[in-house]
């Protein structure tokens, strides 16, 4: 796998299909294109999924809320996509039971959230990862002992998939890769150039870590910059006009001790009724996510005290047993998702935010720009190939088209780590081989994190612990990653900036205690050594990844709030 800088050398001057953005859905659009035989660029303005793809919620589910919005077509196809990403990435994309309490006050009854499920498992064809069940006052105790049980009715316990937001992006942009595209990170386009008719042919994209330019020619260009995607289209036509109504997500992250969940927990805000989960994390759980507006700069998204406080307000009425305080919450995070603006012909504020559609279009403007927004993460592979499609359309008009494509084949071709991934989807068996493969050299913990990191690919990883015992040391005392996982995101996964690594090739960002900060120089001087970076380089790349775990952080300089707005 040639490192980012060599992607970056190398990148040619002419391409079938560019496409800008580095987010799930811009990987899966190259992946599509590449394994179609299409001459493919991705370029991503930082690391791939830095935006929305690392911020999600980390769920591949149908949207079981989206039946009471009558949104059939986007659960059937959201529940057939989750099949077809636990089989792709069994490694990445887990069963996960969801339990959907309803009290005496739920604004719901029992009665029609049991009729939901037999829709809900009737749209997935009866394919759901296990087959729903009804918990009982008593049954509550046992299965989530920790939730409030006053005025419990009764829950259904479901199941959709959790993942791992970032690793599935980048393992789609490395499939592609295998299949000949170029994956440019830290490459940003800054301008457009256009023919006599007005159309987009070219762009001229900067390197973000040198300030090298280059002009890439293409017979199509691809916009999938999620929330940058007016951003985007402004540059290559002069529009006022917007497509999107972006509204902001935040989850909170506190130590599972603190609240002590055995599945996801479907809540609803006491103040507004919006949904918000609570999700085990391994050692962790998580919890969100808000809803509201966002106008401001995409890449500057962060929790406010507002945010944090409306989340422990909604945890507190769910776990009474269990309260939370500013001081449990270890990280937060926030993200942007890129949904379509409605045509309302009135005022877009009347709009409640959850109520805005999650489904996609994809748009030909004049300048001929192939623009898909809006979406969401578990259907992303079906919007890809319904792009990739499109692109190949616009080819055949114009006469550009390859003779002969190959079948891209995405929803039976498996993603890079789950090649050879056992039928019986034996995590621990996976886990056993990684340990085998490193001659032991480190915990059990550490391979079973390898196997539901990397799948197969762990194997790989454990092989460099055998050449350089060294690489098994731990990165943080306090979890189970190991120096040779920093080796491996430089020589196989484009990783070049501390912060690629400790938040998306790693989630040692949100994970440990202090957010990677007792780490910091250690990683910098072992990508120091690895790249050859200056030691200007490496203070400023260990002042970068501390002004990124600063932001994060500065809700809590107005903490408390004076007052948490509806949905914040």
């Amino acid at each position: 796998m040639p490192t980012r800088d060599e992607m970056w050398t190398t990148m040619g001057e002419d391409v079938d299909v560019l496409v800008i953005g580095g987010g799930i859905t811009g990987a899966g659009i190259a992946r599509d294109a590449a394994r179609r035989g299409l001459k493919t660029l991705l370029v991503e303005m930082r690391d791939l999924a830095f935006g929305t793809s690392s911020r999600s919620s980390k769920l591949v589910h149908g949207g079981l809320r989206y039946l009471e919005q009558f949104e059939f077509s986007l659960v059937f196809e959201a529940v057939s996509e989750r099949r077809i990403l636990l089989d792709i990435a069994p490694h990445l994309v887990n069963p996960l039971g969801f339990v959907f309490p309803v009290y005496t006050k739920s604004r719901t009854s029992l009665l029609k959230i049991n009729a939901g499920m037999w829709l809900y498992d009737g749209l997935s064809l009866f394919r759901s990862p296990k087959r729903w069940r009804q918990l009982r006052p008593k049954d509550i105790a046992t299965e989530e002992p920790a939730l409030n049980r006053e005025g419990f009715k009764g829950a259904p316990l479901y199941y959709d998939c959790s993942t791992d937001d970032a690793r599935l992006t980048l393992e789609n942009a490395l499939d592609a890769a295998e299949a000949g595209a170029t994956i440019a990170t830290w490459a940003k386009v800054v301008g457009f150039e256009h023919d006599d008719a007005g159309r987009a042919v070219a762009a001229h994209i900067e390197c973000a870590l040198t300030g090298e330019r280059k002009t890439i020619r293409a017979a199509s260009i691809v916009n999938a910059t999620g929330p940058w995607t007016d951003e985007t289209l402004s540059m290559s036509r002069a529009t006022k006009r917007e497509m999107l109504r972006p509204t902001k997500g935040t989850h909170i992250v506190v130590d599972h001790e603190k609240l002590p969940v055995n599945h996801a927990v479907v809540c609803f805000h006491p103040d507004d009724g919006r949904v918000l989960f609570a999700i085990p994390w391994g050692p962790q759980t998580y919890l969100g996510t808000t809803d509201t507006d966002y106008d401001g700069d995409p890449a500057d998204v962060y929790a406010s005290a507002e945010d944090v406080k409306y989340i422990i307000d909604a945890a507190a009425e769910y776990f009474p047993d269990h309260p939370l305080c500013a001081d449990d919450v270890l990280s937060t995070w926030s993200g942007l998702r890129p949904l379509i603006s409605p045509s309302t012909g009135g005022d877009d504020d009347e709009i409640d935010e959850s109520s805005v559609s999650r489904e996609h279009q994809i748009i030909v403007g004049s300048d001929g720009l192939v623009t898909i927004a809006g979406g969401k993460l578990t259907t992303y592979r079906l919007m890809a190939k319904q792009v990739v499609d499109t692109v190949a359309r616009l080819l055949r008009l114009s006469g550009q088209l390859p003779e002969s494509l190959e079948r891209a084949a995405t929803s039976r071709s498996p993603l890079p780590g789950a090649v050879g991934w056992p039928e019986d989807d034996d995590h621990r068996a996976v886990a056993n081989a990684i340990l085998a493969a490193g001659d032991a050299l480190f915990d059990t913990d550490t391979a079973e994190l390898l196997a539901n990191t990397y799948g197969m690919k762990g194997i790989e990883v454990a092989k460099r612990v055998v050449d350089e015992p060294a690489l098994a040391a731990r990165i943080c005392p306090t979890r189970p990653e190991i120096l040779a996982q920093i080796d491996y995101a430089i020589d196989a996964e484009l990783c070049c900036t501390v912060s690629d690594l400790l938040k998306q090739r790693t989630q040692l960002y949100y994970r440990e205690p202090d957010q990677a900060l007792g780490a910091v120089e250690a990683v910098a001087d072992r990508m120091a050594a690895r790249l050859g970076w200056s030691d200007e380089r490496r203070s400023a790349e260990i002042a970068a990844y501390r002004d990124e775990v600063e932001a994060s952080r500065r809700w809590r300089a107005s903490w408390p709030p004076a007052e948490a707005s509806s949905g914040a």
